[in-house]
């Protein structure tokens, strides 16, 4: 079997709150590499379904080998979850009693410096889910305008030198390409300095990563699908990891329709969890139930 390098955030609380019971038909639309999916599958299998989905195809196969014990009671996906009703429609997933997303990076992205999302392992600018997909960081950064450049820096990365980091990659860019993470790193630390445990490049690798996946269009466009894929009395989660996510996470539970939140401040890690598991220090959880 695949090494299997994620460690599935806020699981006990994901089980608490979305009750996967025996019998009933889940939705993994972030399955990863299968850490909450194996859990819940614990709790519905074997009368029940899992839909697994996931635009990474590494991840899909570390998913499927470790889940293989569930035969086909689990139905994998490689696609993305902002296809969700199409893809519970293809597979016979109805009335639906449970979907969870989890919006965090794997560890196997960090740790695969190939994938290029990581500034502290030298790899290709690429950043990409789904290695199919056409842009990548690269492009991003030596092709995109200036402003274009400043104005995904500062609103998906909320770095407040978003113009000044657009402008020293313009003047680079004319006589040297950015092709690498460190390329790219070292430069944002000669206008961002050091201050504390972050890195200077943090925010503008977020910003960069969205971008590339496009995901906050792929959020806005899940969220109405999940509901309408939902039974009445389904339950819906989503796991988000910085405050763009949870902002709409947020303001779409409170103005959908036929939506009831079911807590309402998120529900962050425990000390314990944070300390066992550093990366999930800034997640949050938020679950409404289908009315």
């Amino acid at each position: 079997m695949t090494k299997i390098q994620h460690i599935p955030v806020l699981l006990e609380e994901v089980l608490t709150y979305l009750q996967p019971e025996p019998n009933q038909v889940f939705i993994d639309g972030t399955v990863g590499q299968g850490g909450h999916a194996s859990a819940i599958a614990d709790r519905i299998l074997p009368g029940g379904r899992l839909l697994a989905i996931d635009r990474d195809p590494v991840n899909l196969k570390i998913a499927r080998e470790r889940l293989e014990t569930y035969g086909d009671r689990i139905v994998y996906v490689n696609d993305s979850y902002a296809n969700v009703t199409e893809l519970a429609d293809e597979h016979n997933f109805h009335s639906v009693n449970g979907i969870l997303l989890d919006l965090g990076y794997s560890s196997l992205h960090i740790e695969d410096a190939s994938r290029g999302f990581s500034f502290m392992k030298e790899g290709p600018l690429d950043m990409r889910y789904d290695p199919e997909a056409e842009v990548t960081a690269a492009e991003i950064v030596n092709e995109w305008s200036e402003e274009s450049l400043a104005k995904i820096f500062r609103i998906y990365g909320e770095e407040v030198r978003a113009a000044q980091i657009a402008r020293v990659i313009i003047d680079t860019r004319r006589h040297t390409a950015l092709e690498t993470t460190i390329d790219l790193a070292n430069l944002v630390t000669t206008v961002v300095h050091a201050y504390g445990p972050i890195h200077p490049a943090t925010k503008v690798f977020q910003a960069l990563r969205i971008a590339v996946n496009d995901e906050l269009g792929e959020l806005e466009r899940a969220l109405p699908q999940c509901v309408d894929t939902l039974a009445i009395g389904g339950r819906l989660g989503i796991i988000t990891f910085h405050s763009l996510e949870d902002r709409i996470v947020k303001n779409f539970f409170k103005s959908y329709p036929n939506l009831e939140v079911v807590i309402k401040r998120p529900v962050a890690p425990s000390r314990e969890e944070i300390k066992a598991n550093p990366r999930s220090r800034s997640a949050k959880l938020r679950v409404a139930i289908k009315t």
